[in-house]
């Protein structure tokens, strides 16, 4: 191996190992860190969409209808990649549409008490903060 590349690698594998840091001059990149955010959704998403209300039969009309998500990102970046249906450099929709189409505003109250955390973590946080929500009585669409 040359000594002059650069090895991306996550710290862990090398920690406390000096000697193949200097040797190789590998560069640390930081894991990403992942939040959940929430974002609340327009009424009109419960009668107009019917996946939504089917994925929601606890509703009762009395809360908001929300979208849980998470991301890399701050969760205001990633409401406004949903607002303008943002595309990938290939071309891919990140966005989801009942956000584009729905989305009122982010609800930092329903989640400021989570901290960041690896991927994996994220999407388990994302799935039992939905249903969460859903068990009092919010209607709410997550992936």
């Amino acid at each position: 191996m040359d000594d002059h590349q650069k090895i991306p690698v996550h710290p862990e594998k090398y920690a406390g190992n000096t000697y193949l840091l200097q040797k190789f001059k590998v560069h640390i990149m930081p894991k990403a860190r992942y939040q959940v955010y929430v974002i609340e959704l327009s009424k009109k998403v419960y009668t107009e969409n019917a996946k939504f209300r089917a994925a929601n039969p606890q509703y009762n009309g009395v809360l908001e209808c929300l979208y849980v998500g998470m991301t890399s990102k701050t969760p205001k970046e990633r409401f406004e990649q949903h607002q303008t249906g943002y595309r990938n450099k290939r071309g891919h929709n990140l966005s989801s549409n009942l956000v584009r189409k729905y989305g009122k505003y982010l609800r930092p109250s329903l989640y400021n008490h989570l901290r960041e955390m690896t991927k994996q973590e994220a999407l388990e946080a994302e799935k039992q903060l939905a249903l969460k929500l859903r068990r009092e009585r919010y209607a709410v669409w997550f992936n």
